[in-house]
């Protein structure tokens, strides 16, 4: 039996009445990769309260803030949730090949976290590895295939199937919250995380070894969260009050951006996928990343020909918007 198991295998309909985690027998086991950031938090927090998901790492990289700050915030999310047993390894300072063009202060705060680091603990422990070799030891450890998701920019997991192709038949398959085949979020064309490191997506997107979900802005655009979604989570706890209070300038900036007061939680969305793969519709689509200097840079393009060649990645445009959002808020409000 190949070591990665079929995924299709192990779907759980997120629309079954009556499902319950506890009967999940062999929890996934995960890798995410992130940039914190306020939808980061939510989507890590997700993950670490859901009994159906063994958090095996936690890799940072710059991208909604510089390293120096996300790999903190990382540590103070994992502390936050009292899992500070998970291991956090710093990873990429920078994309590939071009200086990243676009931080996001302004949507996350200058400390990543919507100004409100001060309200979570203090860090947990750094793992003195790089990410790389985090994964890598993940990975090498595990005797079940491991998902890894990606909630920023994608050059620690470009990093990784480049130097050590040998151990790409023991990941799962990669979620990535990225890109967009309509508007964008950055400069146009271009989505957040795909923009940062257009190579690094275009890596990972065509690569044949590895399955990709991919989870874009035409999806979480539509899966916002209201006053009341957030309120009944800060209503659920201290910790969960602390989460909320994060997402304040967060819901400024898109009611300016955007007009309306509800905000999408990104990241939070692509961690519903890969803790419970099912939850949201896919369809294949071999894609690629302009990786071009001019004003495309970072698009994601589908290639829909019906004789097109290359590797198929699941993008994810369809969800029961009122399942998905009240199985996150299930999860999130079990952290109290």
């Amino acid at each position: 039996m190949s070591f990665r198991r079929a995924v299709t295998a192990e779907r759980a309909s997120p629309h079954d009445e009556g499902i319950e985690e506890a009967t999940v027998p062999n929890p996934s086991s995960l890798i995410i990769d992130t940039d914190p950031g306020v939808d980061d938090a939510f989507g890590i927090l997700l993950a670490l309260s859901s009994s159906i998901c063994d958090v095996r790492a936690v890799t940072a990289s710059y991208g909604n803030v510089a390293l120096d700050k996300t790999f903190v915030n990382a540590r103070r999310i994992l502390a936050l949730a009292g899992r500070t047993d998970v291991p956090v390894a710093a990873g990429a300072a920078r994309p590939l090949v071009h200086v990243q063009a676009e931080v996001a202060p302004e949507w996350h705060g200058a400390d990543g976290l919507g100004m409100h680091s001060s309200g979570f603990p203090e860090p947990g422990p750094a793992d003195p590895r790089p990410a790389l070799d985090l994964m890598v030891s993940v990975l090498r450890e595990s005797s079940v295939p491991v998902t890894i998701a990606c909630l920023g920019p994608m050059t620690n997991t470009a990093l990784l199937l480049a130097a050590h192709p040998e151990l790409t038949p023991r990941i799962r398959r990669i979620v990535a919250m990225g890109g967009a085949l309509g508007m964008g979020n950055t400069r146009g064309a271009g989505e957040f995380n795909v923009y940062a490191d257009p190579e690094a997506a275009q890596r990972v997107l065509t690569q044949p070894e590895v399955p990709v979900t991919l989870v874009p802005l035409d999806l979480t655009m539509n899966c916002a969260v209201d006053d009341q979604w957030l309120d009944e989570l800060s209503q659920a706890g201290p910790r969960c009050a602390a989460l909320v209070r994060t997402a304040a300038l967060y819901r400024e900036a898109t009611r300016e951006r955007y007009g309306h007061d509800a905000i999408a939680l990104h990241d939070m969305l692509a961690m519903l996928e890969a803790v419970r793969p099912g939850t949201l519709c896919t369809t294949p689509h071999r894609v690629n990343v302009a990786c071009t200097l001019g004003p495309g840079r970072g698009m994601t393009v589908p290639d829909r020909r019906p004789d097109a060649s290359g590797p198929l990645v699941d993008i994810a445009l369809d969800v029961e918007v009122k399942v998905a959002l009240t199985d996150a808020l299930r999860h999130l409000t079990t952290l109290g």
